[in-house]
């Protein structure tokens, strides 16, 4: 089929998973059909009543907006690739959460998801960033790095910076849906993109599957290397599956721009340099992430 990207908005994250959160926050949508599936056997006439999970000493964000009337409405829909309600919550249900850190205690399968879901998603998104309402409201995006005024902070006290983003490709599932196909697809798409780089951009693709013990201990000491999931939050919602197939780490040849692939997004873009000079780490972001777009844009053809 066809692909396009999806660059995701870097600030509508839903940041309950581990350090970065819950996946991916797209919310330009490619329109399709919205599926009910018929009740197999195994569930019968059973109502929605009798699945609707026991929430009742549940912290997460998931269980304070999930009603059994919610559930109702929503537990036989799936998106065009099967992705359920079900799927959508059980990390959210397996792991309830500390009385004093909420988390958001469900993941997306596909873009689809935020758009099938959307009674839940929604007023989850709302809590989680202060309002927003994805329905109404826009979120910005501004790339324009000479905007900036200032960005240098006294190094007495600043010992590195760093700006980071996810960004995910339209038409692949999301790391807790995805098959293998899918994510050898991304794999693919980002390291040939990545090699057309040139000029301090310029870089190596590292394959965890296929990395020497020398090169392991280089990205360790660099603190670049990421490792198999094992916090609950992350493993209940499929994300090391198939560990280590199709993820790897590439970084410029000056290590001062790094892209993980197939961790907890399809991608996340990281620009980062000892010191305290932001305004320059944010340029290099802003100008090798629209780099790699333009590069991926390239390598799917050109669908936008």
């Amino acid at each position: 089929g066809s692909f396009s990207v999806l660059l995701s908005p870097a600030g509508i994250r839903l940041p309950g998973l581990g350090r970065s959160g819950s996946l991916a926050a797209g919310f330009c949508f490619a329109t399709g059909p919205v599926y009910e599936r018929p009740r197999d056997l195994r569930r019968g006439c059973i109502p929605p009543s009798a699945e609707y999970p026991d929430l009742r000493k549940h912290n997460n964000c998931m269980a304070s907006h999930l009603t059994p009337a919610v559930y109702a409405r929503l537990c036989d829909k799936t998106t065009p690739t099967g992705w359920t309600l079900d799927q959508c919550i059980q990390t959210g249900v397996d792991n309830p959460g500390h009385p004093f850190i909420k988390t958001v205690g469900m993941v997306a399968g596909d873009e689809e998801t935020y758009e099938v879901f959307a009674d839940l998603f929604d007023p989850v998104i709302q809590e989680r960033h202060n309002g927003y309402d994805p329905r109404t409201m826009k979120h910005t995006t501004d790339l324009d790095a000479s905007k900036i005024r200032s960005g240098y902070f006294d190094e007495r006290y600043v010992l590195s910076s760093r700006v980071r983003t996810g960004r995910s490709i339209r038409g692949l599932s999301l790391p807790p849906a995805c098959t293998r196909a899918e994510r050898r697809e991304v794999e693919r798409v980002v390291v040939d993109a990545l090699s057309g780089l040139k000029g301090d951009l310029a870089g190596r693709y590292y394959r965890l599957s296929e990395m020497t013990e020398a090169e392991q201990q280089q990205l360790i000491d660099d603190h670049f290397l990421f490792d198999k999931p094992v916090s609950p939050l992350l493993t209940a919602a499929g994300m090391a599956r198939d560990w280590p197939d199709a993820r790897g780490i590439w970084h410029n040849n000056e290590k001062s721009f790094l892209i993980w692939v197939n961790e907890e997004d399809h991608t996340r873009v990281i620009s980062m340099e000892k010191g305290g000079n932001m305004k320059r780490v944010f340029e290099r972001f802003c100008r090798g992430l629209k780099e790699v777009g333009k590069d991926c844009v390239g390598e799917l053809g050109g669908k936008t």
